[in-house]
């Protein structure tokens, strides 16, 4: 259901598999701008960085199901 309504919307598995990788690029950026800060903001910058590693997973899964589709 999910998939047939992001399939209708015009995305594509490859938009999403670029996202993915794109969002593998911000959490690397992330983390080195992290350890650029200073202590007090350090623990906080560090966990944005993990956090936004947990997308790129989710993201090209959800890429792959519209591939299937396609």
């Amino acid at each position: 259901m999910v998939i047939e309504m992001l399939r209708r919307a015009g995305l594509r598995s490859a938009y999403l598999h670029g996202m993915s990788l794109g969002s593998v690029a911000l959490c690397l950026g992330l983390w080195i701008r992290a350890k650029t800060v200073d202590e007090s903001e350090r623990g906080n910058a560090e966990r944005r960085a993990l956090f936004v590693g947990l997308w790129p997973p989710t993201i090209w899964l959800i890429g792959d199901s519209l591939r299937r589709r396609e």
